[in-house]
């Protein structure tokens, strides 16, 4: 008996230790990285030899070169993105093609979705309030701790999304049922929209945190015409915030201010400059798996050098490249619940005096399914009715505060957790979310 508790006694010893070890974020990114770059040369080789059989090394070498395949040298090895594969028949045009003439090529579930919604929105945001085609929609969005990820007694912090109630495309807001009876929601004025609670760890068991809420999500669209466009006052408080760099994505390197000069050259109208950085960045950023984003120095840059960008990056592309152009902009996320079609989502909001802020999503693009010029501009002034909004900006401070760095240092949407003894990372959890479509 003596034994056993002087074992425990080492055990708590050592836990306590562990938890007391100072942090390290060198060491956290590396943790991060390794969790990224999983695949083998074996691997990659594997998944393109579907598609190319006689792929070469001399191949591979020149892929990497261009950016168009990711890899990444880590602890002696070369090790390439979990996703390198599959983009490179995204990013990379010949084997696109190669692709394409393979499997063909089809609308996704969320276009299909679009197609429907968009003449909605577009028949019934003509009025003063620009917003049509309501969904209501009741989800519940479940974040699971592996179990003996922490010590059995310590307690766990997590935060949730939760949808916005300060934006008129979001109305009707109401949390149904939590997990845990002691919540906090995150007060209007804060960035990102979240649930707050906690929960005590039980020894070889997993640790669920859940949310149920219920909202009614509408669809914009502003018919913009250059000539409804005022000159900006920049002499606001809104002006200068939204026209100005922020650490550590919005930031005016020579490169980008190169771009922008060359994209906007000779035009005075702010919506006509929008719609050229628009049109450019659709035309020469494919969309790709990303990284997460946590591992990037500067995502804007990272497009600019790699040559494609999910919907959060060629996001931060776009609202830098307006602001540098004199453009107030700025990011907007929350998931896109298309029917059969849910997942993380970014986009964005520009501001034009004497209309307000509008929706733009980049990542959507210029739709290939447009029927007329209003379809095909819709994305920039216009958004769908199968969004939620849970942050209006980027790398915010949680409520309450988070101690450690997040998991993801930009976007929130997947939801966070802590304990005393550090961040819990995404290889210690996972999340899930369910939605009931009310009309």
């Amino acid at each position: 008996m003596r034994y056993l508790i002087t074992i425990l006694i080492l055990a708590a010893i050592v836990g306590y230790t562990h938890a007391q070890e100072p942090y390290s974020w060198e060491k956290d990114l590396h943790h991060r990285l390794k969790y990224d770059f999983v695949r083998t040369k074996e691997d990659v080789v594997k998944y393109i030899k579907q598609y190319i059989p006689d792929v070469t090394d001399r191949q591979i070498a020149t892929w990497e070169k261009t950016n168009a395949l990711e890899g990444m040298d880590l602890d002696g090895k070369h090790m390439y993105f979990r996703n390198a594969a599959p983009n490179l028949f995204r990013i990379d045009k010949k084997c696109r093609e190669i692709k394409n003439l393979k499997e063909g090529v089809s609308l996704s579930n969320s276009q299909k979705a679009v197609i429907k919604n968009m003449p909605e929105v577009m028949a019934e945001a003509n009025g003063m309030s620009h917003i049509g085609a309501p969904k209501r929609m009741q989800v519940t969005f479940t974040l699971t701790v592996d179990a003996d990820a922490v010590p059995a007694g310590e307690k766990i912090r997590c935060w949730l999304p939760y949808p916005r109630r300060d934006n008129a495309r979001q109305t009707d807001v109401r949390l149904l049922s939590t997990s845990e009876k002691k919540v906090k929601i995150a007060p209007i004025k804060h960035k990102h929209s979240t649930v707050y609670m906690e929960k005590v760890a039980q020894a070889g068991k997993p640790t669920v945190f859940s949310e149920t809420f219920e909202y009614v999500s509408y669809g914009a669209w502003y018919n913009l015409k250059p000539e409804d466009i005022k000159p900006y006052d920049k002499t606001t408080k809104l002006y200068k915030e939204y026209t100005a760099e922020r650490e550590k994505h919005i930031i005016f390197t020579p490169e980008l201010r190169k771009l922008a000069a060359e994209l906007t050259e000779g035009e005075t109208n702010p919506l006509r400059k929008a719609k050229k950085i628009f049109r450019y960045i659709t035309a020469n950023y494919p969309w790709a798996s990303a990284r997460e984003y946590s591992t990037i120095e500067n995502i804007p840059m990272y497009v600019l050098k790699n040559r494609h960008g999910d919907c959060g990056q060629v996001s931060l592309l776009f609202i830098t490249l307006c602001r540098i152009c004199g453009i107030p902009a700025h990011f907007q996320s929350g998931l896109m619940l298309h029917p059969n079609a849910t997942n993380l989502h970014d986009w964005s909001e520009i501001y034009f005096e004497g209309i307000g802020w509008v929706p733009v999503d980049q990542s959507f693009g210029m739709p290939v399914y447009a029927h007329n010029e209003d379809e095909l501009w819709f994305f920039l002034g216009g958004i769908d009715s199968w969004r939620l909004i849970a942050n209006d900006d980027y790398g915010m401070a949680l409520y309450p505060k988070k101690k450690y760095p997040r998991s993801e240092t930009v976007d929130f949407q997947r939801g966070e957790v802590e304990w005393r003894g550090g961040n819990l990372y995404y290889d210690q959890w996972n999340y899930q979310w369910e939605i009931k479509y009310l009309n």
